[in-house]
């Protein structure tokens, strides 16, 4: 075989996948929590509409299982309770972190997944943009039915749970449904409850490609304003996954 017949293929061999560094699969386990743009990905990450799916291509996790519901909110309401069956797909008392958390440790504890060794957690979209069925979500307090309570509550748990794991908060992208200052605040509060207990957060609002502005001139990103198309949903997750790979598995 030639010297240039061999650049070829190690060329090749490096190239990226969808337009990233191609790296060799790695023994880290990821599972992951969140709302509608998380779900689109699938409970396996096999899904291309989600950013799931071109996280797991970026990072190559020798597990990747998400527990995210659609419609799903950090805040919990007075009426919520432990249901880790409930799969209704829109905004609902018991469609809350707190239960994609329950069904975490359950999958753990009967061994149907080994413990993560990192944990992504998307939500806040619908805390924002239901306001009126989540009254409370900016209120300064440390129950479950606040962003910082809920935040705080649901990442102290997760770090009992699995003491080893790394905790990695994304804070909600940019939509059309809700007023750009309701997602920067639910952002800001997320960001400040999940670094005070040493997690790590992605301000989706600040990086990602979704530009509420622009999507509601032409969806580019999103297919309505809210939910990632496959562009979207490419760019977010290879964001993501170059994010975590850059700050060491």
């Amino acid at each position: 075989m030639s010297v240039k017949s061999l650049a070829t293929i190690l060329i090749a061999m490096l190239s990226p996948i969808s337009g990233s560094i191609a790296y060799a699969q790695s023994d880290v386990r990821i599972a992951i929590l969140g709302d509608s743009n998380t779900w689109l990905g699938g409970d396996d990450c096999n899904n291309r509409k989600g950013w799931t799916y071109w996280f797991k291509n970026i990072v190559r996790p020798k597990e990747c299982t998400s527990f995210a519901r659609s419609g799903a909110t950090w805040t919990n309401t007075e009426s919520t309770v432990v249901d880790i069956k409930e799969n209704i797909g829109v905004l609902g008392d018991n469609n809350v972190i707190m239960n994609q958390v329950e069904r975490l440790r359950k999958a753990t504890s009967e061994g149907k997944m080994v413990s993560p060794d990192i944990i992504i957690i998307a939500a806040g979209t619908n805390d924002a943009w239901f306001k009126d069925k989540r009254p409370g979500a900016f209120a300064d307090d440390d129950t479950y039915m606040s962003l910082h309570g809920a935040v705080t509550n649901n990442c102290e748990l997760l770090k009992r749970l699995y003491p080893n794991a790394r905790i990695i908060v994304l804070t909600p992208l940019q939509t059309t449904a809700a007023d750009l200052s309701l997602i920067r605040k639910a952002g800001d509060i997320i960001q400040t409850a999940a670094e005070r207990l040493g997690a790590e957060v992605i301000r989706q609002d600040k990086v990602m490609k979704v530009d509420c502005k622009r999507e509601k001139t032409k969806h580019l990103y999103t297919y309505d304003g809210t939910h990632t198309n496959i562009k979207g949903a490419k760019s977010n997750g290879e964001y993501i996954g170059n994010w975590i790979r850059n700050r060491k598995l």
